[in-house]
């Protein structure tokens, strides 16, 4: 059955469906021989020769859903110019090509998907599907009741009102504050944007849920495979 070229690369595992896009439009996917740079162009796994950057693609081997604790000091790319390990270097005895779901901080742990669904992944990726995420940052010093107001209400960061679903306080020692923060965005480094846009600094953070799932089971560095009443679960929350 003929899909298009993108859907096919991203369930085969090579990368997002977002980047397949862009591979697609640099002219470096070809089917059968030809060079195709049109999205909209159309293919048969099952029937055609398909090249991702001259490497031939086959069908998805199994879909895999995972969910890792993402330790600091990893990235969630496939691979680092710079040398840094990757979180794919955490799931020993994944034989499977997989990718994370969106993206963690160098220096931020917690939850993390990895899959090789392309669609489950466009599906939690999409803005209009607003799946929450909820983080635990340390902050550097007290924060007033009217601080939490200010970032309650939303605060402007890149020229665009950034408003969380909710800003909870979790704890407080002689020097640092504990904040839980839920958001439905995913802009870059939002967390600590949105604390510096009011004069605070984050000094630890960690992804603690992701829509329905948490870290329960798990210690910093573990994985464990999705049950299919957790993708089910994921998939209807991203389709709300």
């Amino acid at each position: 059955m003929e899909e298009r070229l993108q859907k096919i690369i991203s369930q085969a595992g090579i990368t997002s469906r977002r980047k397949a896009e862009q591979l697609i439009d640099s002219g470096k996917v070809t089917v059968n021989g030809h060079r195709v740079n049109t999205l909209g162009a159309k293919a048969d796994i099952l029937k055609d020769r398909i090249c991702v950057n001259g490497k031939k693609i086959n069908p998805s081997p199994g879909k895999v859903y995972i969910l890792l604790y993402k330790p600091r000091g990893f990235i969630t790319s496939l691979h680092d110019p710079q040398g840094r390990p990757t979180v794919i270097q955490l799931l020993k005895g994944i034989r499977q090509r997989v990718y994370p779901v969106g993206r963690l901080d160098f220096d931020t742990e917690g939850i993390l998907i990895i899959t090789n669904d392309g669609d489950f992944s466009q599906t939690l990726m999409h803005p209009k599907h607003e799946i929450p995420k909820t983080y635990l940052a340390k902050i550097r010093g007290e924060i007033p009741e009217n601080v939490l107001e200010k970032l309650t209400k939303g605060v402007k960061i890149g020229g665009k009102k950034a408003v969380p679903v909710s800003v909870k306080k979790k704890g407080l020692t002689e020097k640092n504050s504990w904040i839980e923060m839920t958001l439905h965005e995913g802009r870059n480094r939002q967390v600590k944007r949105m604390f510096e846009a009011v004069g605070h600094w984050v000094i630890k953070l960690k992804r603690v849920a992701y829509g329905p799932l948490n870290l329960k089971g798990l210690s910093v560095g573990e994985f464990r495979f999705l049950n299919p009443k957790e993708v089910t679960l994921l998939r209807k929350w991203g389709s709300r």
